[in-house]
């Protein structure tokens, strides 16, 4: 094999780039439209246009492009659909407060110059994300590359809206909606916060018109009596039996309002009765369209009282509150105010306190689309992994409200419906039209609102593969196989995804769904600015390498579990990169004699040749069936646990005399097959988690020009399996594992070599030992061995026992018997102590209550080390007696 010049560790600054350019280069990320292979496509959740890479991208996209690459080496024709979303809100949100900073509002700029402006800051901003993914070595299809606003996307939006208006699916209407006073637009009851705020409850009375007597009303939002129309009881109430259908007048404002009797009243709140402010809550106003009642608006759209407020007129919401508490006190209206804890909605973009506000809103009838997407769960058609998610998107479903889809912003999807100044017509058109279709006038004006920003993205599986063109992407790829995404966008996207894309194309739009949990710190707290626990990936990648930070997330994802993520974890999966890193190097120096079209004999391999392939071959299939089934986590493990431990810590190691100075050519040969072997093997299975260092080891192997990324994925051989191999070896591993255990306790130094004694019952191990017992000597460093049916135990030995062999190490002459336990007695007072002041600290409360909870911890890990420690000299000690005795 030709020589491979290789640094002293993997340098990922120095390759990650080239190879990145080199597969652009060669276009080995493209899908091709027709293909006679089976398909494998995902489309990528679209990052908002304002993004910058966090750590639920970064995991999100890991996972994306271990599956991508894993089934694209498996020989699929893949499809990896990229793209960015253009997030309505958020984006008029950043472009707002850049004109804010040089005194400019957008109504100074005017609709047109304003989404002038939004588009110079996209193509000026928009593609930071894109660059990032390509830095994590995402191997999207960046030609297909879509953005929810082009002019493809806006099309199939049209389309879409029109379609679903003309079959009575949209509707608009005045509804109460979740309205944020800094956005200026309607959000949806998914893109609300709840916040918990500590508060007051008040409680108000207000007299009977007629007559003497008053009902007492508790509230938490006083400001909005101003637009009471009703109390409410429940007519089944004993205390109220005789007071529905009277009056009561309206504190501060004097205005007579009815009581009702309605059902949705609970009886155990407060005093039994509510006030009814319908264009305040959802839940008055529908009780409002129940009992035919006034809907006051005593707010403008900043939350500041309007004109039916009378003297508050003006006040912004909270100020209003502050004067009318005072006004009901000084009226003698109020009875008492008690301290209360509740839930504040507040908008996920600005995080202002939202505000139940009526206005005219376009809807989409969701009832008959979900019923539709629920079944299709139902039938496996689309399968959510892991499966306990499935409980919660069926109740979220089954309960669902209409989606209100306007929002009252410039940047978006306009709605594509034309008003007629002449004749009042309302024109819904895919296309702007010229005149009215009713009057021929040509005094038409377009809908103010835009779309949601998720309504565009529930187009996203098909609208990004030529929707509403019959494209041949379109014929290959959809449905798609599988999405993986986050579970807090279950309801926002999976579910409205499945919602259109059983309505438009009339099948499910992903076979899969694979929703993965959150990236949490290591003390498993919420990632945040204000705690200083953000971690950027940016900088790890810069610091680790990408491959480093792509296998820990991969290692930490189980399903259904949060992921706890430290600085530390990503270094330590780092030191198993240059791991594997001279592994290869050791590797290739004892290669350059080999020959590549040597081909040895069966006779030729060792027991250590067999074993290591049998365990390649179990490896292989262990992660084929991992990431078949999305079981992360354990993919990543069980690529450890091959490389570290099977590979480094006993393959490397037994075969090194072969290798060395083997007088057998036909072992050595065997030796050096084996090792090209497992490499090769080895590369392709880590490549799908670490792309970038499998691609410059690969490159050092073949050195043909051609990719790892595009080589045949490993597949398990039934031929491949070496029961036999295993066993032995498990036999030989063990023996060595129980001699290495004696020399640590008995503390003899590594150099010291030591005279064993092995019995086994079993003429047919003896024999197998007999052969193999190479592999003991060198690994367990012994003088002298001897093998036997019924070796009689030497005196003065450690004995151990492994399996249906009894192990015994000589220690005479290894091992100082008095000195040894002098000085295990000595360690064994020194750990006893330090025990007893860790103990006598974490017993301490007040330690508890008032040091840092990393402190605590590491004196708890202190004490566990402490204990374990103790156990161990413990047990050598009294080893050590036994055998002086």
């Amino acid at each position: 094999m030709k020589k491979a010049e290789m640094a002293g560790s993997f340098e990922p600054g120095k390759v990650e780039q080239k190879w990145y350019d080199f597969w652009m280069e060669k276009n080995l990320f493209r899908a091709e439209e027709k293909s006679s292979r089976k398909q494998f496509s995902i489309v990528i959740p679209p990052p908002n246009v304002t993004g910058m890479l966090h750590m639920g991208h970064a995991l999100n996209n890991t996972l994306q492009d271990i599956m991508i690459r894993f089934r694209r080496m498996q020989g699929f024709n893949t499809l990896w659909m990229p793209g960015t979303d253009h997030a309505g809100i958020a984006t008029q949100n950043v472009v707002e407060q850049e004109l804010a900073r040089k005194g400019i509002t957008r109504h100074d700029l005017g609709r047109e110059k304003f989404i002038e402006k939004v588009w110079e800051w996209k193509e000026k901003y928009g593609g930071v994300i894109t660059n990032q993914l390509k830095r994590l070595g995402c191997s999207c299809d960046w030609s297909r590359e879509r953005f929810t606003m082009d002019e493809g996307l806006s099309r199939a939006v049209r389309e879409v809206f029109v379609r679903l208006y003309k079959d009575g699916l949209v509707y608009q209407g005045d509804y109460i909606v979740n309205w944020c006073p800094r956005c200026h637009t309607a959000i949806s009851d998914l893109e609300v916060e709840f916040k918990e705020e500590k508060s007051w409850l008040w409680h108000i009375r207000y007299p009977y018109a007629e007559g003497k007597g008053e009902i007492v009303v508790a509230t938490t939002r006083p400001e909005t009596m101003l637009g009471d129309t009703a109390v409410a009881v429940n007519p089944k109430d004993p205390r109220y039996k005789d007071v529905v259908g009277k009056y009561v007048i309206l504190p501060l404002v004097n205005r007579k309002i009815p009581v009702i009797g309605d059902d949705y009243v609970t009886m155990e709140f407060g005093s039994g009765a509510v006030k009814i402010t319908p264009a305040c809550d959802p839940a008055d106003f529908a009780m409002a369209e129940r009992h035919s009642l006034e809907v006051i608006k005593i707010m403008d759209g900043s939350a500041v009282i309007n004109e039916n407020g009378g003297k508050y007129q003006g006040q912004d919401r909270y100020k209003a509150r502050e004067n009318i508490v005072r006004d009901l006190e000084k009226g003698g209206f109020l009875v008492r105010t008690e301290a209360y804890t509740h839930n504040i909605g507040q908008c996920y973009r600005c995080k202002t306190d939202i505000e139940p506000f009526v206005s005219k809103q376009w809807f989409v009838k969701i009832k008959p689309l979900a019923k539709a997407a629920v079944a299709a769960v139902v039938k496996g058609r689309t399968k959510l992994v892991p499966a306990m998610w499935e409980g919660t998107y069926f109740d979220w479903m089954t309960n669902i409200r209409d989606w209100c889809i306007s929002r009252q912003i410039w940047w978006g999807h306009r709605i594509p419906v034309w008003y007629c100044d002449d004749c009042q017509e309302v024109i819904v058109s895919t296309d702007e039209p010229s005149a009215c279709t009713r009057c021929k006038g040509a005094k038409l004006r377009q809908e103010e609102d835009v779309l949601d920003t998720w309504f565009s993205s529930a187009l996203w599986p098909f609208s990004t593969l030529g929707w509403p063109e019959k494209t041949n992407d379109l014929k290959t790829f959809y449905p798609t196989s599988l999405l993986i995404t986050g579970f807090d966008i279950l309801f926002f996207w999976v579910a409205r995804m499945m919602m259109m894309g059983l309505y438009v194309m009339k099948d499910v739009p992903f076979k899969d769904v694979y929703l993965h949990a959150l990236v949490r710190d290591e003390k498993g707290d919420k990632m945040s600015k204000s705690k200083g626990n953000i971690i950027d990936p940016i900088k790890m990648i810069e610091k680790f390498g990408a491959d480093a930070f792509r296998f820990t997330l991969a290692a930490f994802t189980a399903q259904g579990r949060d992921i706890r993520m430290s600085e530390e974890r990503i270094e330590g999966y780092r030191h198993f990169i240059n791991k594997i890193w001279n592994a290869a190097k050791f590797s290739l120096m004892n290669l350059e004699d080999y020959p590549d079209d040597y081909k040895p004999k069966p006779a030729d391999f060792s027991l250590a040749d067999r074993w290591i392939l049998d365990r390649l071959n179990n490896a292989v299939a262990d992660v084929t069936g991992h990431l078949d089934e999305y079981r992360f986590n354990d993919a990543a493990g069980r690529i450890y646990q091959f490389i570290w431990h099977e590979f480094c810590d006993w393959y490397l190691e037994m075969i090194k005399p072969a290798l060395y100075r083997s007088q057998d050519i036909r072992r050595k040969r065997a030796a050096q097959h084996t090792l090209v072997q497992v490499l090769r093997t080895t590369i392709k299975l880590m490549h799908p988690f670490m792309p970038f260092m499998t691609e410059e080891l690969w490159q050092k192997f073949r050195n043909d020009g051609s990719s790892v990324m595009v080589s045949e994925f490993p597949a398990a051989d039934e031929r491949g399996f070496d029961p036999d191999a295993a066993r032995d070896m498990e036999i030989v591993m063990g023996i060595i594992s129980v001699i290495r255990n004696i020399r640590g306790e008995m503390n003899i130094l590594p150099a010291k070599k030591v005279r064993t004694v092995v019995s086994v019952s079993d003429p047919e191990t003896v024999r197998m030992l007999s052969e193999w017992q190479d592999y003991i000597v060198n690994l367990a460093r012994l003088e002298t061995i001897s093998l036997g049916t019924e070796q009689e135990e030497p005196k003065g030995a450690a004995t151990g026992v492994f399996g249906p062999a009894r192990i015994y190490v000589t220690l005479e002459g290894a091992v100082d018997l008095a000195g040894e336990r002098q000085r295990l007695e000595k360690e064994i007072v020194k750990v006893s102590k330090e025990l007893a002041a860790v103990s006598k600290k974490l017993s301490n409360s007040d330690f508890k209550q008032k040091a840092a909870e990393a402190v605590v911890r590491k004196e708890e890990l202190k004490l566990q080390d402490l204990k374990e420690k103790l156990g161990i000299l413990e047990t050598a000690a009294e080893k050590l007696k036994a055998i002086s005795a």
